[in-house]
C-alpha cells in the first residue's frame, strides 16, 4: 500500500464518538464546548452514540473513560475540560495513566497550532491523546476556540485514519 493510500484508510467512514464533559459547573446550556464538539461531528458526519457530564474528580473521569470504552459500538471518545494546570484540571493526568498506549504527537501538535493563535500561554494547555481498548481516547481543552482548532486541524482530518490503524 502506497504513502497516500495508507493515508486516506479510514477517511470519510462516519464514526460513532463519546463526548464527556469533565466540569464542576457546565453543564447542559451553559456547557458551549460539549456542545460545539457534538455540532461539529454530526456537521462532518459522524455520530455521537454517548453524551455524559462528570466533575472534575479522578475518579469520576476514570469510572466514565472505562464505561466509554467499553461500549462496541464508541470508536473514539472526547473529554472536554479539566486539561489546565488548575488544581482540579486532572483530566490528563487520570487519561495518561488509562492509555494502554499514549499519541504523543497529538498534544505537540496541537500546541504548536495553538501557539500561533495564543502565543506562549499554550503551554498551559495538557491536551493529549492515547489509545485504549484499541478506542482513540482525546482530553480536549474545554475552550470552543481551542476545541474547533483541535477538531478542524487534526481530529476531523484524521480520526478515520487513525481509527482505521486501531482496528487493524
Amino acid at each position: 500500500m502506497g504513502l497516500q493510500q495508507h493515508r486516506e484508510q479510514g477517511q470519510g467512514r462516519s464514526l460513532n464518538f463519546a463526548v464527556v464533559t469533565v466540569s464542576d459547573t457546565r453543564r447542559g446550556d451553559q456547557d458551549t464546548g460539549g456542545a460545539y464538539l457534538v455540532e461539529a461531528l454530526e456537521a462532518a458526519g459522524h455520530r455521537v452514540v454517548q453524551r455524559a457530564w462528570v466533575s472534575d474528580d479522578g475518579a469520576q473521569i476514570l469510572e466514565q473513560a472505562r464505561a466509554c470504552v467499553q461500549q462496541e459500538e464508541v470508536q473514539v471518545v472526547l473529554f472536554t475540560g479539566g486539561t489546565g494546570l488548575a488544581l482540579r484540571d486532572v483530566t490528563a493526568d487520570v487519561l495518561g495513566e488509562f492509555f494502554d498506549s499514549s499519541i504523543p504527537g497529538f498534544g505537540e501538535l496541537f500546541r504548536q497550532l495553538s501557539y500561533q493563535e495564543i502565543g506562549p500561554a499554550t503551554i498551559l494547555s495538557r491536551a493529549c491523546a492515547g489509545v485504549s481498548a484499541r478506542k482513540l481516547v482525546c482530553a480536549l481543552p474545554g475552550s470552543p476556540k481551542a476545541l474547533r482548532l483541535a477538531m478542524e486541524k487534526i481530529l476531523l482530518p484524521e480520526c478515520g485514519h487513525i481509527v482505521a490503524q486501531l482496528q487493524g
